[in-house]
């Protein structure tokens, strides 16, 4: 559950970071949560973290590859999110944030067409080069983004695992 809680936290954080203002401001020392909490646009994402009790995590040794949705792609899910971050749902909203997190540190250039990595929350997420990087249907808007416990991945959408929402 730790190691969960962790990558969880990484997710929340490179998505706080968020796109060039992100990379930009994030030369690795800092970690992902850190590195999130400066970049603009990942305030929802970051809230989320909080709210799931994954900030600890996240801080912690790592590494972790975190796939960071932006505040529009929270925004995109409606009132959802809102449901989410009530204390009766945190085990769904831990959940869909752990699965923006994979265990190791995952370079573009280390991604393989149609893989299928694990992700801490256990479900598989599955990896599309055909047309630019993707994650399931969420496009990469933001690669590379290295952290003193990982790299962060900016994408466009928030992953939801089956059954979830």
């Amino acid at each position: 559950m730790k190691l969960i809680k962790t990558i969880a936290a990484g997710f929340i954080a490179m998505g706080i970071a968020g796109g060039s203002a992100l990379a930009a401001s994030h030369s690795g020392a800092k970690d992902i949560v850190d590195t999130a909490v400066e970049a603009d646009g990942f305030d929802t994402l970051v809230a989320a973290v909080q709210a799931a009790g994954l900030v600890e995590t996240l801080k912690g040794e790592g590494p972790f590859t975190v796939f960071a949705p932006t505040d529009e792609a929270f925004a995109a899910l409606g009132t959802t999110v809102e449901d989410l971050l009530k204390p009766e749902n945190k085990d769904k909203l831990v959940a869909v944030l752990t699965y923006h997190v994979v265990a190791g540190k995952v370079m573009s250039t280390d991604l393989v067409d149609d893989s299928t990595p694990a992700t801490v929350q256990g479900s598989m997420v599955t990896i599309d080069l055909d047309n630019g990087a993707m994650v399931n249907d969420a496009t990469v808007v933001t690669a590379d983004i290295e952290t003193s416990n990982g790299v962060i991945h900016v994408i466009d959408k928030v992953l939801v695992p089956e059954g979830v929402l």
